[in-house]
């Protein structure tokens, strides 16, 4: 089951792609910028989908369904249709797959960094053998 939500967090608009699988909950965060009408939508669903990178799947429990008696099905679906923003299971995926990649940029840059410097350390031990040599 895949859901999107499109909401406004200032200053631009947000979708937010949840793919529900096996009791797995995948999140996606998508910027829209300015508000997008449902064709935009629509395309950006058939030409983007699948180039979507998802965060990293965390377990979820669900429920099964029942047969719902219809007006209770369409208060469901109304109730649905005026909530604001996203729910919390896909805020805590959203945080968690953020930090995650907050981790990995911090570890990527570290070693970036020191290979930077045993380069530069590489350099300063050649110029002072070639000082050497010279006199």
């Amino acid at each position: 089951m895949i859901k999107l939500t499109v909401f406004f967090d200032d200053p631009f608009w947000v979708g937010v792609f949840e793919r529900l699988e096996e009791d797995k909950l995948e999140i996606c965060r998508v910027v829209f910028g300015q508000e997008p009408k449902d064709n935009e939508i629509y395309e950006f669903i058939l030409k983007n989908f699948y180039k979507l990178q998802f965060s990293n799947s965390i377990s979820v429990d669900v429920k099964a369904e029942t047969k719902v008696n219809p007006k209770r099905m369409q208060r469901k679906i109304r109730r649905a249709l005026q909530e604001k923003g996203i729910g919390t299971k896909a805020q805590q995926a959203l945080k968690l797959d953020c930090e995650t990649r907050k981790i990995e940029r911090k570890v990527l840059s570290k070693e970036k960094r020191e290979r930077e410097e045993e380069i530069k350390f590489q350099k300063k031990q050649e110029k002072k053998k070639q000082k050497k040599k010279g006199h």
